[in-house]
């Protein structure tokens, strides 16, 4: 069985706060982007597929670059167009039953055990599945309040209602499918218009579920300046303690 990891790096990170993409910020000595593609490449994988913004001005700069397991090709507008786009690059070469892991390059603190644990436990599964955590905060479900003077206190909005938490478990990734239902499934999508915000929306809208498979709540996903630190406590907590392996 073979095994293709596609990484979707075409954002700006708008969220981020930085010129710089947040890919590319400082991290544990080197940069985000190769903390994460060093984990990924621990892995024994047919070849690691980085979908990056045509105008990308730092990939080339990083020694990570030469690695001969990863190739390169241009994203899209969208992560599922990139993802997309990474899937049509390696048409040529990859078998319909063949596995599938895209993983978020903000995600440098996800444990390769957790990824040997995806992948082995859903070796002969049909579709196949992603990590994912479960949900521990309270959730709210927020519309407009009706307060005379909310509009005075730049509140976010007022609690509808709590939302139970049973069976919500929040995503992450890797998020592992058969090359062949996850290239059906986003085509699917764009032709009915729909972006999903990750692979396994595009399963279900083939009607397909996707299987859950815990991970650790450490993998943290980048997304705000003020993320970094805590990306980098983790990543020396795991370091120490050897939890990242």
């Amino acid at each position: 069985m073979r095994y293709w990891f596609i990484v979707p790096a075409a954002g700006s990170g708008s969220r981020f706060g930085s010129e710089r993409p947040k890919q590319y910020a400082p991290l544990a000595g080197s940069t985000v982007i190769e903390n994460t593609l060093e984990r990924l490449l621990e892995l024994d994988v047919q070849a690691l597929v980085l979908a990056i913004n045509p105008d990308d001005s730092y990939w080339q700069s990083l020694e990570i670059s030469k690695h001969p397991k990863i190739r390169t090709c241009a994203g899209g507008a969208e992560r599922a167009d990139s993802v997309y786009l990474a899937l049509q690059s390696i048409a040529g070469e990859a078998q319909e039953s063949d596995w599938v892991l895209v993983h978020d390059v903000a995600r440098p603190c996800v444990r390769v055990a957790d990824i040997r644990l995806l992948i082995e436990t859903l070796a002969g599964h049909p579709v196949g599945g992603l990590l994912a955590t479960p949900v521990s905060a309270t959730l709210k479900r927020v519309g407009s309040s009706q307060h005379p003077a909310a509009t005075m206190m730049n509140t976010a909005g007022a609690v509808i209602e709590t939302v139970s938490r049973e069976h919500l478990w929040a995503a992450a990734t890797p998020q592992m499918f058969r090359y062949g239902l996850l290239v059906k499934a986003l085509q699917g999508c764009r032709d009915a218009g729909i972006s999903p915000t990750d692979e396994a929306g595009a399963i279900e809208c083939l009607g397909l579920q996707a299987e859950i498979i815990e991970g650790h709540s450490d993998n943290l996903k980048i997304t705000h300046g003020a993320d970094l630190a805590l990306a980098e406590a983790i990543l020396a907590y795991q370091q120490q303690h050897k939890s990242g392996e």
